[in-house]
């Protein structure tokens, strides 16, 4: 048996992709098996992959949890390290470090407490790194699950917890929140991921929840690089109405959605204490001030733009929705 299958799905992912197979190459560890799972690439994406001697399997449906669904049917590795086209493994020894928690025969999965800062990257992806969150609505309500230099956590849900030195023990419980786990970086059994998966898509965080029993996780103390837009906010506001598209796209098939684990009232006040935050722009920038005061860059003044854009298109999105004009996105044009 191998001993890992990195599954990545990629559509018009290009250079990216390249920065990608090039960190995985350079691991200490050399056993493992690289499966792409490709949307349609009409770029050079497919031309650069086959540089790296991977195996490319057909994802019609096209999403990335669709291509990772696809990939797990093929993957004969012993672990599955869920790797988005746009991550960079940061150190050599990053799969060996990762691996470490698996000594631990009830940990499921392992995943990385934080982005990579890098002061040489794109603002918004070092605001991401910085925030500990790609989205500011999910840093706001607490379901983020990178290290935040805001908060001096990885997470702002309340959950049981044991330091084990070179990474944390978590405990989730079923029915409860749980943090947005389960892309960039995180490495799953895989015989614990192909027991519990059925469908077409492969939504992890909904196994999880799904299950009568808790279940143990590792957040390892080091990074992974994630070059989230860069320094385009049109591909910032781009990947925000998609998240929140594809949200109410699945939702008929998802078997976990957070906002259900917790009543009515508590998640209107949640939105409105955002739309607030948002709007009047000072408590944003508040928010700016104090991060720059801890971890001094210029990225942080991206805060308040980015809680605006969300809250606007989070609101289009949802209005739209709820008066019948919803429609999923289409996936041909889309690149990374």
């Amino acid at each position: 048996m191998i001993l890992v299958s990195f599954i990545i799905p990629t559509l018009n992912a290009g250079k990216a992709i390249s920065l990608c197979l090039r960190s995985i190459f350079k691991q200490t560890i050399k056993d493992y098996e690289i499966i792409i799972a490709d949307g349609g690439s009409t770029d050079n994406t497919l031309t650069i992959v086959n540089k790296y001697q991977a195996k490319i399997v057909s994802n019609p449906l096209k999403t990335a949890e669709a291509g990772k669904a696809v990939a797990l049917r093929h993957a004969r590795g012993k672990y599955l390290a869920l790797i988005d086209s746009d991550n960079i493994l940061p150190t050599k020894n990053w799969l060996h470090k990762m691996l470490l928690p698996f000594q631990d025969k009830s940990i499921i999965c392992s995943e990385p407490v934080r982005f990579t800062y890098r002061r040489s990257a794109g603002f918004i992806e070092r605001y991401s790194a910085l925030l500990g969150a790609n989205d500011p609505y999910a840093w706001f309500v607490g379901v983020y699950d990178r290290y935040s230099y805001l908060s001096n956590n990885w997470t702002g849900l309340k959950l049981n917890q044991i330091d084990k030195q070179k990474y944390i023990k978590i405990k989730l419980i079923p029915g409860q929140p749980i943090p947005t786990i389960g892309a960039n970086g995180t490495i799953f059994c895989a015989d614990f991921l192909k027991k519990n998966f059925s469908g077409d898509y492969l939504f992890d965080i909904d196994i999880i929840s799904s299950l009568s029993q808790p279940v143990y996780i590792a957040k390892v103390k080091i990074g992974i690089i994630h070059t989230y837009c860069e320094s385009s906010i049109f591909k910032f506001a781009c990947k925000q109405h998609r998240l929140l598209n594809d949200i109410y796209s699945f939702q008929k098939i998802r078997r976990y959605n957070w906002r259900q684990k917790i009543d009515f009232l508590s998640l209107v006040k949640s939105n409105f204490r955002f739309a607030l935050y948002s709007l009047f722009f000072v408590p944003a920038l508040i928010g700016s001030i104090k991060g720059y005061l801890k971890k001094p860059d210029s990225a942080w003044f991206f805060h308040p733009v980015a809680c605006f854009l969300s809250f606007i298109i989070y609101t289009k999105v949802s209005v739209l929705y709820f008066l019948g004009y919803h429609h999923p996105l289409s996936r041909h044009s889309w690149s990374q």
